[in-house]
């Protein structure tokens, strides 16, 4: 039996009474935008009276739902279908042993941490300090009573429960934000771009876990609502085509990607999304300038920036020290947002181009290394004042 749209989200609707098969679930996508629209509108008819309908959810950036597995043979029967895929779990990109405690409030007078000398922000805020540039942290949250946030806090989302705030309970997000953005008057600390704004996307759980369909759900919301970068400190070691097609719509959007690469240590291989050629693929290195020995490397990675024990904001007023492309990510994203302080509107290809182009070679046992290059903020921004210039 051949059935349209109505009938399979009748379909939907029985599966979603159903419990879950060890939670697992699927990403469907339509063939048409006429049969998504046809599908969505029933599901968003139904809701009301059937809560539990709210296991489904649509995913319109890319003509989806994800939703509990259905029998294959009901998939089969539906010809609008263009494709189904598991919905797969991504995790956080942070190195073995990175996650400690949170430090008590102990610094005197406002702080720049190491990685942020390192790739000579300071230097560059003269020119730009990120005024205004929105970017979407798709992680786990932020904690918005921390003293050195509350200035760059944005609007934001919950893609896990959108009735609630995206507050952090996790401590991750809140780490990638203080690097990104932070900035202290009195004691605290400040982050690369201290006028940038920040929009916490709740995508991961208090134990740093996603469903690729919540990772879609955030980029959506990231491209309906103007964002102008999307820091993504996570990844997963399998392909999945509906992430990838979120990622192709949110860059032909002119969203500027950036993403870690992975910290399992290997030489040839990164994780996704870092591996989707629309992304910006971040590296880890240490104090020396070295490729840290966690990092995932290759010519894979368009840059590596700092991620060893760095120090940032964490939950409950506090900070961490954290290890992990995660973090390196965080410094990359805040060197984009000083470059389109500068220059607005500018291109994913052109900002990526600047940003390896204008970077500084590793150097390794004295040796330049060919082709692998670290962040580098100061030249980044200066290109861009070139080249407006003009």
């Amino acid at each position: 039996m051949r059935v349209n749209p109505s009938t399979f989200a009748a379909w939907l609707q029985e599966a979603s009474q159903l419990p879950a098969e060890d939670g697992r679930r699927q990403i469907i996508r339509i063939g048409s935008d006429r049969d998504f629209s046809l599908l969505a509108r029933h599901i968003s008819r139904q809701r009301n009276s059937q809560p539990m309908l709210g296991r489904i959810q649509p995913l319109r950036l890319i003509r989806a739902i994800s939703c509990p597995l259905l029998p294959e043979g009901k998939l089969a029967s539906a010809p609008f279908i263009s494709s189904v895929e598991t919905d797969s779990r991504l995790s956080l990109h942070l190195s073995a042993g990175g996650a400690a405690s949170g430090r008590g409030r102990s610094l005197e007078g406002a702080v720049i941490p190491w990685g942020i000398r390192h790739i000579r922000a300071p230097q560059a805020w003269t020119k730009s300090k990120g005024d205004q540039v929105r970017i979407g942290v798709i992680d786990t949250g932020v904690d918005y009573a921390h003293p050195d946030l509350r200035h760059c806090l944005a609007r934001g989302i919950n893609v896990l429960n959108r009735q609630l705030l995206p507050y952090d309970d996790n401590g991750h997000g809140t780490h990638i934000a203080g690097t990104i953005a932070a900035h202290a008057r009195q004691k605290g600390i400040i982050g690369v771009a201290p006028q940038a704004l920040i929009h916490p996307v709740k995508a991961f759980d208090h134990q740093g876990g996603a469903f690729v369909s919540d990772i879609i759900a955030g980029i959506d919301w990231c491209v309906s609502n103007g964002i102008d970068i999307i820091n993504m400190s996570f990844g997963m070691k399998t392909y999945s085509k509906a992430l990838e097609a979120a990622v192709l719509s949110a860059h032909r959007a002119g969203l500027i990607i950036v993403a870690s690469s992975g910290n399992e240590g290997k030489q040839a291989e990164i994780d996704y999304p870092a591996r989707f050629r629309q992304v910006i693929a971040v590296g880890a290195t240490t104090r020396r300038g070295r490729i840290a020995s966690f990092s995932n490397a290759g010519s894979g990675i368009d840059i590596y920036a700092p991620g060893e024990k760095i120090y940032s904001t964490w939950l409950r007023g506090k900070y961490n020290e954290l290890s992990g492309t995660s973090m390196a990510t965080s410094h990359v994203s805040g060197v984009v947002a000083l470059m389109l302080a500068k220059r607005p509107g500018m291109k994913p290809l052109r900002v990526k181009t600047l940003l390896k182009r204008h970077a500084r070679f590793i150097v390794s046992t004295g040796k330049k290394i060919g082709g692998i290059k670290e962040l580098h903020a100061l030249r980044a921004v200066s290109a861009v004042s070139k080249s407006s210039r003009r």
